[in-house]
């Protein structure tokens, strides 16, 4: 099963970018706090391992026990069966997961009716292109990508999107990870159609695992450098 690309992280939702959200200053000052890198790893670790390595775990298994059509079947599986168990947890099911289930079918069906696992993983690795090309049009067109990101996911005050100094970073940051996922595609396409699909399964993940995490590292790294220059305004102008 191709694990889904990596992109830009400067912080994250739930309780640790609640928390974050809490450091702005009262009367709509930029003052705001990142959470932690180990409260960022903690959020992030368990969904890597389900969202990345256990993916790759089944499908490799399942095509070794079961070929090429047992593998499709136990990639569509392991998708719809995360759905059901959250399901029966009481967890939402968000409609994102709902149309990568739906992805995955296609995906499936495509490569079954092809006998090509190369079919299989060819089709996100294109959508991986075309991700990397929005985050590089968004940036002559000063909309910047990253920046929509982080307003989607992270509880940010507009007040703190609208400083030039932020602005510049995202632009800089979309940037970045167009660069990063153009890598992972061109990787991705040399290992598809040069390797067999256990080395594709194994070596691509690590090399595309290492550069997302060097691209986040250097997102975070740049968020929090540019966090103690806008929070130091306020303080200055004082």
């Amino acid at each position: 099963m191709e694990p889904p690309a990596t992109t830009p992280a400067v912080a994250t939702a739930g309780p640790s970018g609640a928390a974050a959200a809490a450091g702005v200053a009262e009367g709509g000052g930029h003052h705001f706090e990142l959470p932690r890198i180990r409260a960022l790893l903690l959020h992030a670790l368990p969904r890597f391992a389900e969202g990345v390595v256990a993916p790759v775990a089944v499908f490799y298994a399942a095509l070794a026990l079961l070929g090429l059509n047992g593998a499709l079947a136990a990639a569509v599986a392991w998708v719809y069966g995360g759905i059901i168990v959250r399901y029966l947890r009481g967890h939402p099911v968000s409609g994102m997961l709902m149309l990568a289930a739906v992805g995955v079918t296609v995906r499936a069906a495509l490569a079954a009716a092809t006998h090509s696992a190369v079919i299989y993983f060819l089709q996100p690795t294109l959508g991986t292109l075309m991700v990397s090309m929005a985050f590089l049009a968004s940036v002559p067109l000063r909309r910047p990508l990253a920046m929509k990101l982080a307003r989607d996911m992270v509880p940010i005050p507009e007040a703190f999107f609208r400083h030039d100094k932020v602005h510049q970073f995202f632009l800089r940051i979309s940037l970045l990870w167009s660069m990063v996922l153009f890598v992972n595609v061109g990787i991705s396409l040399w290992m598809l159609f040069n390797e067999s699909i256990g080395t594709y399964l194994w070596l691509r993940t690590s090399m595309v695992a290492g550069l997302g995490a060097l691209g986040v590292a250097v997102s975070v790294l740049g968020f929090k450098r540019l966090l103690r220059h806008v929070n130091r305004e306020p303080a200055a102008a004082a």
